[in-house]
């Protein structure tokens, strides 16, 4: 069966998906928030800075008890989910390349974090695993000559 994207695609458009990621989704939703509309140049080295742990991503929406980092408000480091969406966003570059799309001119057109099938488990952990679905669509965005 065939994976269906969420959002329309177009001949511009190249598109990844990351299915049952072993990451928190509240940390893939507050990534995915943070990046969308990014250029995919500026988005991987915004991920690249919070492996190394140089800038946190906002948290907008699960803060509770969350501390504050400098410069803004909630944050954290999820350095285990960037990781992976920075695969992720490597391999929807590459597909952009084989498709012979500009990779200086991607944007983030549609990123999502979205709940995947759990794990069969059996004992004191049951169902207790982590997993998320991520889809990214980047589209080549043509820049416009200014004639004077």
């Amino acid at each position: 069966m065939a994976y269906k994207y969420s959002t329309k695609m177009t001949e511009n458009c190249a598109k990844a998906v990351g299915i049952s990621l072993p990451i928190s989704r509240k940390h893939g939703f507050a990534i995915c928030k943070y990046l969308r509309g990014f250029a995919l140049p500026d988005a991987k080295k915004f991920l690249e800075d919070v492996i190394r742990l140089k800038r946190p991503v906002p948290f907008t929406k699960f803060t509770n008890g969350l501390g504050h980092k400098p410069g803004m408000a909630a944050g954290r480091f999820p350095v285990k989910a960037s990781s992976y969406i920075l695969k992720l966003l490597k391999s929807v570059e590459a597909n952009a390349q084989v498709k012979g799309l500009s990779t200086a001119n991607l944007i983030i057109k549609h990123i999502v974090a979205q709940k995947a099938p759990g794990v069969m488990r059996s004992g004191r952990r049951q169902g207790d695993a982590k997993r998320t679905s991520i889809e990214v669509v980047v589209d080549e965005v043509r820049k416009r000559r200014v004639e004077k």
